[in-house]
């Protein structure tokens, strides 16, 4: 299933002292720990809550692109995009910013996994409508 009617989902992250590294902004691997709690918020938040118990995403691949340092101080917030789902797959974009500055790009794929065996499960489309508003039509995509 390829969307574009993807229901943003804004995750403010909380800056704490130990993000910050040597030179004084945020450390690169700060910025994976808040895709994978956002991503994980953005499921908790739009998924039913019987799809939330029986379903873990387990992260196969972040791309992160770094646009501006990170501070102690910031108030950032990252927006979460879920691009495409493919069978137990789902391609999601993170956008980390403060105000209108983006501070970092992270495109990452994760796997769904079923909560009881750890394997991986397709998610049911019923589920997935979720996350997407409804199209011109007043149907969700396919």
């Amino acid at each position: 299933m390829v969307v574009s009617n993807a229901i943003p989902h804004l995750y403010p992250v909380g800056i704490q002292p130990d993000d910050i590294d040597f030179m004084g902004h945020v450390n690169n691997a700060s910025y994976l720990k808040w895709v994978q709690d956002a991503v994980l918020d953005h499921w908790r938040a739009l998924a039913p809550a019987e799809a939330v118990a029986q379903h873990l995403w387990v992260a196969l691949k972040h791309e992160i692109t770094y646009r501006k340092p990170t501070f102690l101080d910031d108030e950032v917030i990252a927006t979460v995009l879920l691009e495409k789902v493919q069978g137990a797959r789902a391609f999601y974009e993170t956008v980390i910013r403060r105000g209108e500055e983006v501070l970092a790009e992270v495109k990452s794929s994760w796997c769904c996994v079923d909560a009881s065996t750890l394997r991986p499960a397709r998610i049911a489309r019923e589920v997935m409508q979720h996350f997407f508003a409804p199209d011109d039509s007043g149907t969700t995509a396919d």
